[in-house]
Formats: C-alpha cells, sequence, structure tokens
C-alpha cells in the first residue's frame, strides 16, 4: 500500500453510514498478521477485521450494535507479538471553530496553542494532538519511533477548505521524536521538523521532540519592577551573552540552563547589570551561526537542556532582580533542508520570487512578510517567548536588512517595490503591528531595534509614521567612537568630531549604546586590543572609554568578557579566558565596571535620556586636548562628565557649568584601585561665578591622563 488517499480519514477509522445505519472500521497495520476490534473497557474481542486483498489495511462491519462501540484494535503479528492500540483515524476535529477562523485571517496570537504537537486526552485517551500547515502538500504523515518513521502509518487530514492538516496519536506521549513527511505536488518526499516545535533534537539530529508547553512563576517583586524599567528614563545596563561560549564544564562541554543559573545570575548581579540579553537560543543547526540562522522558532536549544530548563532560567533571573532580553531574528531564516525552507516543496514562509527572498549577505531566505500566515507566524512567535518564557525583551536583529530590498546587491538583483524604490512596505508594516501586538498583550515589556542606518523614527509610535520600537541600537555612536579611539592619541585632535558627533543626535531616538559581541569577531580584535599603546595605555583608554560611556546619554549594552577586558577576540567554540581574572589589573577592570552601573542606577541625572534640555555639552572647547566634557540633568539633580583621550595630565582645566554649587567626584576611572595610575586630582570643586564655555559659571579641576572623571552636584537642602 502506497498510501496515495489524500484524506485517510474519509477511509480509515470508523464510519457510519447515514442511510443505512451500518458502521464500518478500518485500519493500516503493516506486517501485522490479525487484527481484532476489542472492546475499550472489558477486552472482549468484538470481531475480527479482514485483510483487504494482499494489503496491509483490514476492514469490518460492526454487527449486532446500535450504536458504535468504544473500541481499541489488537493487533497479532507473524512473530507472535501482540499489540493494543487506539486508532488514530477515529479522532477528528479538535481545532475548534475559533481556532480556523483566526488561523484563516492571520490573527490567531497564540499560535502555539493551536498548531505543533500537543500531549493531551480526546475522549479520555492519553496521546498527542499534530496540527501543521502547509498550502502546497498533496498529503502529510506524522513519522517517528513510534511508526518506526513510516510514512505510512499516521496520515494527517486536511482540515476542509483550508491549508492545515491534523492528526491524534494515542499513546504518544513527551519525550518522542518526530518529523512531517510532507509529500510535494512533483512527487518529492520531503522530511521536515516541525516549524512550531517546542522541543528538538541536538544538532545534529534534526527531528522535533513532543514536548509539554514550560511553567513558571514571576515573582510579585519583579512584575513591579519590570513595569518600572520600562519607562524612558529607567537605568538599564545590560550584559550581553553567548550561551555556548560564557563558560563551559571541564570537559569543554555545554553547561545545561540550570548550571548556568548557578554561574552566570550571581555573576551578573555582582557586576551591578540590570539585564541579561541572550544572544539566539532558538534552535539551529549550525553552532558558527551563533544562533542567527534558526530552524526551530518555538523550541530553546537543546544544547543546554529543555524548555522547562530555559523557563527555569528566566525565573532564576527574576528572582535576583535581573531581566532578560532575548535576541530574535524575524529578518532570514536557515535553508537546511529539515527547516523551513520551501517546505511543502515550494515557497512557504518564504517570498516565492528569489529576488526577494534569497539573502545574499547571509546565504538564508528572508521571510514573505506580505503573507498573513508568516506575519501571523511571527508576531504570535515573539508573544510565544514573552508569555511562556516570561522574556522581558526582545531584541530584533537585522532591522536595516528588513527595511531594504536590496540586501546589498547590484540593481537587477533586487526586485523594486511598487514606487520603484527599495524600501520593503512589506517589512515594514510588520514591524509596526509586531510592536503594536507587543504593546497590547505585555505593556511591560520591550522591542529593541538594530538598526544600523539612518531611518527616521525608528522609536516613533506608528501613528506618527514611526516603526513603533521602545529603543534603538546606536550603531553610528558605536562605530565612530571605536574608529577614534584605535587612533593613536596625538592624531585624535584632528578626529573630535567622532566623539561628539552622536550627541547632535542622541535625543532623536530613545537609543541604547552597544558594544557588542559584532566588534570583537572576524579580525575586528577585542576591545582591548582596539586601543593603541602598551598594556598599560590600553587599559587606561579602555577604562575611561566605558566611563564616557556610562556617562554619555542612552541605555547600555556590554558584551561579555569585555567586562574584564578580555584580551583575545570571541570564540563561540570556547569559554571565555576566566583565568584573566587572577590578574590584578583584570579584577581591578571588573570592579571598575561595576563602580559605573552602580553610580550609573544611582545618580538620576545620569540616565535622563530622552530630553534635550537635560543635558548640555561645552561646544567648542576641548578638541586640541582630546577632551570632552558635558553635564547631564534629571530630577533635581545634576552630573559633570569630563573625559580625557589623550597622554599628558592637565592641570588646572576649566569646565563651564549651569550653576553655582559644590561637586563631588563619584567615578575616576584613573584610580588605583581600578588599575590607572592614581595621578592628582579635585575630589571636591566648587563653581565659581567665572564664565566659561558660554557658562556663568565655571569649576578648576586637574584632569588624569586617559580617564573620564563624573562628578555630582551637591543637592541643596
Amino acid at each position: 500500500m502506497r498510501s496515495e488517499i489524500n484524506d485517510l480519514h474519509a477511509v480509515l477509522g470508523m464510519h457510519t453510514n447515514k442511510h443505512t445505519g451500518v458502521t464500518h472500521v478500518a485500519t493500516f497495520a503493516a506486517n501485522a498478521k490479525r487484527v481484532e476490534m476489542i472492546d475499550r473497557r472489558s477486552g472482549k474481542v468484538l470481531q475480527e477485521l479482514d485483510r483487504v486483498g494482499s494489503t496491509n489495511v483490514f476492514s469490518g462491519e460492526v454487527k449486532g450494535r446500535r450504536r458504535p462501540p468504544d473500541y481499541r484494535l489488537r493487533q497479532t503479528y507473524a512473530d507472535g507479538h501482540v499489540a493494543e492500540i487506539d486508532d488514530p483515524y477515529r479522532f477528528r476535529d479538535f481545532l475548534g471553530e475559533w481556532d480556523i477562523y483566526f488561523l484563516g485571517e492571520g490573527s490567531h496570537m497564540r499560535l502555539w496553542e493551536a498548531l505543533g504537537a500537543h500531549p493531551c486526552a480526546i475522549d479520555g485517551v492519553d496521546g498527542t494532538r499534530f496540527v501543521m500547515w502547509a498550502e502546497r502538500a498533496e498529503r502529510v504523515s506524522v513519522i517517528g519511533d513510534f511508526n518506526d518513521w513510516d510514512t505510512r502509518s499516521h496520515v494527517l487530514r486536511r482540515i476542509p477548505g483550508t491549508s492545515y492538516w491534523e492528526i491524534f496519536v494515542p499513546a504518544l506521549g513527551a519525550g518522542s521524536p518526530y518529523k512531517f513527511a510532507v509529500k510535494a505536488r512533483d512527487g518529492r518526499m520531503l522530511e521536515r521538523a516541525d516549524p512550531f516545535a517546542r522541543q528538538a533534537q541536538l544538532r545534529p539530529g534534526a527531528a522535533s521532540v513532543v514536548a509539554e508547553t514550560p511553567a513558571g512563576e514571576t515573582p510579585a517583586n519583579w512584575i513591579a519592577k519590570r513595569r518600572a524599567a520600562l519607562t524612558e528614563d529607567a537605568p538599564m545596563s545590560i550584559y550581553e551573552v553567548h550561551l555556548g561560549s560564557w563558560r563551559r564544564g571541564k570537559d569543554g562541554d555545554f553547561l545545561t540552563y540550570d548550571e548556568i543559573a548557578r554561574q552566570l545570575i550571581p555573576y551578573v548581579v555582582s557586576l551591578g547589570f540590570t539585564h541579561i540579553e541572550l544572544m539566539p537560543i532558538s534552535e539551529h543547526p549550525y553552532d558558527g551561526s551563533w544562533g542567527y540562522q534558526t530552524t526551530g522558532y518555538f523550541a530553546p536549544t537543546a544544547r543546554f537542556g529543555d524548555a522547562q530548563g530555559f523557563r527555569r532560567f528566566v525565573d532564576s533571573c527574576h528572582q535576583a532582580n535581573v531581566g532578560v532580553v532575548l535576541d530574535w531574528v524575524p529578518a532570514h531564516f536557515a535553508i537546511d533542508e529539515h527547516g523551513l525552507a520551501r517546505f511543502d516543496g515550494a515557497p512557504l514562509f518564504e517570498y516565492a520570487d528569489d529576488r526577494k527572498a534569497c539573502h545574499p549577505d547571509w546565504g538564508t531566505y528572508v521571510f514573505d512578510y506580505a503573507k498573513r500566515e508568516v506575519g501571523n507566524f511571527l508576531i504570535a512567535n515573539a508573544l510565544y517567548w514573552l508569555e511562556v518564557f516570561d522574556i522581558d525583551g526582545l531584541r530584533v536583529d537585522a532591522v536595516s536588512s528588513m527595511l531594504y530590498r536590496d540586501h546589498s546587491g547590484p540593481y537587477g538583483q533586487w526586485l523594486p517595490n511598487r514606487d520603484g524604490g527599495r524600501e520593503n512596505f512589506e517589512a515594514i508594516d510588520f514591524m509596526r503591528r509586531l510592536n503594536q501586538k507587543v504593546r497590547e498583550a505585555y505593556p511591560d515589556r520591550m522591542v529593541f531595534a538594530e538598526e544600523s542606518g539612518a531611518w527616521p523614527g525608528v522609536t516613533a509610535p506608528p501613528d506618527e509614521g514611526g516603526l513603533g520600537f521602545h529603543c534603538k541600537w546606536n550603531m553610528g555612536w558605536m562605530k565612530d567612537t571605536l574608529e577614534h579611539l584605535a587612533r593613536e592619541p596625538v592624531h585624535r585632535t584632528f578626529y573630535h568630531g567622532e566623539l561628539t558627533f552622536g550627541f547632535a543626535y542622541s535625543f532623536d531616538e530613545s537609543y541604547l549604546l552597544p558594544l557588542s559581541h559584532d566588534e570583537v569577531v572576524h579580525g575586528k580584535k577585542s576591545l582591548l586590543n582596539k586601543m593603541p599603546g602598551d598594556h598599560f595605555r590600553k587599559l587606561a583608554t579602555l577604562r575611561a572609554y566605558l566611563g564616557f560611556m556610562w556617562g554619555h546619554p542612552g541605555k547600555k549594552l556590554l558584551f561579555m568578557g569585555s567586562e574584564f577586558a578580555a584580551e583575545s577576540e570571541w570564540n563561540h567554540d570556547v569559554g571565555l579566558d576566566w583565568s584573566l581574572l587572577e590578574d590584578p589589573s583584570r579584577a581591578a577592570f571588573a570592579r571598575m565596571v561595576r563602580a559605573l552601573n552602580d553610580a550609573y542606577a544611582r545618580i538620576t541625572a545620569l540616565h535622563s535620556d530622552r530630553r534635550q534640555e537635560d543635558f548640555r555639552l561645552n561646544e567648542d572647547t576641548g578638541a586640541e586636548e582630546s577632551i570632552v566634557s558635558f553635564e547631564r540633568f534629571g530630577a533635581g539633580n545634576r552630573a559633570l562628565v569630563v573625559s580625557h583621550f589623550s597622554t599628558v595630565a592637565r592641570e588646572c582645566y576649566r569646565v563651564g557649568v549651569s550653576g553655582p554649587g559644590r561637586w563631588h567626584l563619584r567615578i575616576n576611572t584613573d584610580d588605583l584601585s581600578w588599575g590607572g595610575s592614581g595621578a592628582s586630582t579635585h575630589p571636591v570643586l566648587d563653581a565659581d561665578c567665572k564664565p566659561w564655555n558660554g557658562c556663568a559659571w565655571s569649576v578648576e579641576t586637574s584632569l588624569p591622563p586617559l580617564a573620564t572623571l563624573i562628578y555630582e552636584a551637591e543637592q541643596s537642602t
């Protein structure tokens, strides 16, 4: 039997003729010698089914009963083995009318509850319900160890009038591997992982795994803290982590989610970070993609354990008052044959036209944002991580790539939009809908945009023409300032604008300042080794740079290892070099990062980021000396930041301030306790009524070489 009938549910299972009242039962039993119907409760044989010709189909008419029986099937094999099973083809219609309606509309925002594999009980029978989407499939089967991967055994029923398929497999529970066998219109049989699976096999395995939806409990104190963190002026300092290379086990193995929780969370707390940002943890086949080429959008990677283990990790973060941001990748997906690519033998999740579907930079496929089912898939997936795993925010990767159609390709290799331009109108609409849905469903969560261009209104509301993100990565600031500090100190004076240009647009959007993984890989060197000079000067420059960053408007993000000035570039195949912390200068560097986070959280002016009037730059000064000075304001609080990037100490250096008062030194990145030179400076400054930098008042201090000083104004009583 080749099982070429599209709707086996119409042939197999139990069917009663509404005209004659006769009930007929048919079943497929590969290699069985005999099949009997038995009573579910008593086990009594109701009747033996007859083999249909030389096939593996057995059938029979139910006789002597007024109503259809509650039956099971007893299958006897040639070797004497006997199996009693429930007939999978007697179960149907378990997707509700409203599910079907919202699926058809592309507005099912709890898609993970309708599609995929769900352990459940139907009519008192335990098993797993499978529902999947395939528009152009001729037939779909679910295969696994439970049926010896036989594509004939469990063929899904296509729900009439839809592109969705369903089956219930009795006795199948959590932990069972499975795939969908999809017969394409050209006759090919394609084995695919479940796009909605909540668990997957560890690579190189490519099957999905039946799993329960993980559960957890959010601490009450975190609910209030999360809501407060959403305000524009709340301090947010993020520690970016790649779970596979933050730390490894003794044998170089991955740590489990629980082991990571026990080690990572106390460490992050000790450094004073408010959030952890995880590089993508959705299932992906290739370690070298760092998770950015996904195959399992609903499954936390099996590298570190199961989905419940990941939920425990998130709950542990919240118990320690640490938020979790997840790197999420709706811009493109992996082309691995078991994944989403050409899922039913033709474009399903991706654009049909290769000029739009193929991403030449990454060798991946681009989602078809115009298709309602695809938009539903992605938005529901975002909500899934926020709902099921209690994630506090999503960082949307590669927004710049989504905004445009050309993907770095020459004209003629990409398809213009309806106006002849390169903007991707469907993706723009998708991002607006995404952000609107997140704000509606989870008003205490955040969505960050990694947008490296100059698209206007990334964080503006959609009704004002914006994209609706909560925060945008300030890639321009990162690029300009790193280029500046890679220069020899004697040359920096000629490129002073690289340090100060960011101030010109700091309040155009809600910004985050990133020093991310992308800046310490692929030959770019570690942050430390971007800096010129000997080891002492490298450390001094990097300390001053972080002081400048923490004083600058914008939320903060620092990639793992940078908190102790990692020597080498990041390598995803090994853990960080923790032996560096045995070096007193590296341990001191980490203590300085903790001090920066403490000052940032405590000094209100340092995290008042959204109003231009809360910032004042001392312009037209400092270029020759490589000095930047500015004042921050917030809730009656004032801070003065002076960053000095030359190797010459400056005595009696005067800086304009906004008014009278006494200033106390809170941060000196050149402090001896943090590995600095300990050069003399002033711990307390009193403002003089002496005009400077366009201000009526000014202060005078001494500046150590390669250092940032942060002063806080004494509050008047």
